[in-house]
């Protein structure tokens, strides 16, 4: 049944679904840019000057579209969760204001010296999207910083029922920040290299500025490899972090029922919260479970049983359970993926390889679709906590009207969609046009006149 908490619950992972269907591209993409701009500033070879052009005109609109869906996300803490905010605003309102007055101004300022001052600071262009890649990397600190006090309050003192700021480095060094931070940024660097791979594979299938394409491929496949193979080592210290401190989080990632030790993990099972047992289980890898989540992997760690856990806070049992399978399936697929692709490059088959090449470009939203799952693991594992222990979500609402919110949900569906749709028509569009629609060859462009006519045809 619909409530105002379910509603806006819905209403705020719609946002930051939505949301953070571009942050990954944006993290990922600008060091790739940041790479390009360099090789150009050392070796002045223009194939690489033409590369940051066309990838940082990709990164422009995905960046664009990003700050746009950022900024109506924040203000739900003040429409839909004002309890959450007269309780927690001290702790939280700090960090977001630091990103917004230090991060953001950092990534716009040296974005627009990056596009508008080709001509007056060239020499600025590889150090301008460093910039805006220190810029973008600070803006997920800092609101990761937030977030992982919802997850790990610490630094604190309770006075008058509200939340206030005791340790400012306690907030910022908080365990959970760094382990969610470092994790969440090398999924946004696979994310980054797939979207690289995937486009430049669509060109080189057709045999399409083979150079240019290649050189990409090239560039944006030594960060998959690093990144394939970081994913799942943050991922286990990230998961070994979140049993340490929410143990509920554990039992439901591997949907455990049983405390013990020696646990063995689920390789395929089909959780039943309501008989607090797992269907078609029995397919299990011994003591798995066990080296997962506890902090020194050892084979017969205690992990603590949803049995033995109150019903009431337990969280959605099912949906963290499979998002949490999706998400670690896909991570394994992408390390095949990269060496795959390593290998065809080392034996010059890469070219010869057309399955591979038409595959890849069907690739590209995995990355951000396991970065999501993720986040869905993180945020539903939490539940029924807002802030893990001082706060239920359920006490965090605003006492607005369920017509309200399905009205203002409505209404950031049909935005967000709108948004989505003319994200991937652009990047769709200048990806498949080529380089020379973000950068015409220089020698082409002095064959032609005002108009554009070529002077060899007037």
């Amino acid at each position: 049944m619909l409530d105002v908490v379910l509603l806006s619950r819905i209403q705020f992972a719609v946002t930051i679904m939505y949301h953070f269907l571009f942050v990954p591209l944006t993290l990922g993409l600008v060091i790739l840019v940041a790479v390009m701009e360099t090789i150009y500033a050392r070796t002045k070879n223009d194939l690489y000057r033409r590369m940051a052009d066309f990838w940082g005109k990709l990164f422009v609109i995905n960046f664009v579209m990003g700050v746009v869906t950022g900024i109506t996300m924040e203000f739900q803490f003040g429409t839909n969760w004002s309890e959450y905010s007269k309780f927690m605003g001290d702790i939280f309102g700090a960090p977001l204001a630091i990103e917004a007055l230090v991060a953001f101004f950092l990534e716009s300022t040296f974005i627009g010296i990056w596009i508008f001052g080709r001509e007056r600071f060239p020499q600025l262009r590889a150090l301008s999207m460093w910039m805006v890649a220190l810029g973008t990397t600070l803006s997920s600190l800092w609101i990761i910083t937030a977030n992982g006090f919802m997850h790990n309050p610490v630094g604190y003192t309770i006075v008058d029922g509200r939340i206030q700021m005791e340790n400012f480095w306690a907030v910022l060094f908080n365990p959970y920040v760094w382990y969610i931070l470092v994790h969440t940024l090398v999924g946004s660097y696979i994310a980054g290299s797939f979207f690289v791979l995937g486009v430049s594979a669509y060109h080189l299938a057709r045999r399409q500025h083979v150079e240019f394409f290649k050189k990409s491929f090239q560039i944006a496949l030594i960060m998959a490899m690093i990144a394939t193979i970081l994913a799942p080592i943050t991922g286990d210290l990230s998961g070994k972090n979140a049993a340490l401190r929410q143990p509920a989080k554990a039992a439901a990632m591997d949907a455990i029922w049983e405390s013990g030790r020696g646990v063995a993990f689920e390789l395929f099972a089909i959780p039943d919260p309501k008989n607090e047992r797992n269907l078609l289980s029995g397919i299990k890898i011994p003591y798995l479970a066990s080296i997962l989540f506890s902090s020194n992997w050892d084979p017969n760690g205690y992990v603590l049983g949803l049995k033995d856990i109150p019903v009431d806070e337990r969280p959605p049992v099912a949906l963290t359970f499979w998002s949490f399978r999706m998400m670690v399936g896909l991570g394994l697929f992408f390390i095949v993926v990269a060496y795959y692709a390593f290998y065809l490059l080392r034996k010059n088959k890469l070219l010869e390889t057309t399955w591979f090449l038409r595959a890849l470009p069907y690739m590209i939203p995995l990355p951000i679709i396991a970065i999501n799952l993720g986040w869905m693991v993180t945020e539903v594992g939490r539940q029924p906590w807002i802030v893990y222990g001082l706060m239920k979500t359920s006490d965090a609402v605003s006492p607005i009207a369920i017509g309200d919110i399905i009205f203002s949900l409505t209404g950031l569906v049909v935005f967000y969609t709108s948004l989505i749709v003319a994200d991937v028509y652009l990047l769709r569009k200048h990806a498949i046009a080529g380089p020379e629609a973000a950068a015409p060859d220089v020698t082409d462009m002095t064959k032609q006149g005002p108009s554009g006519m070529k002077l060899t045809e007037a």
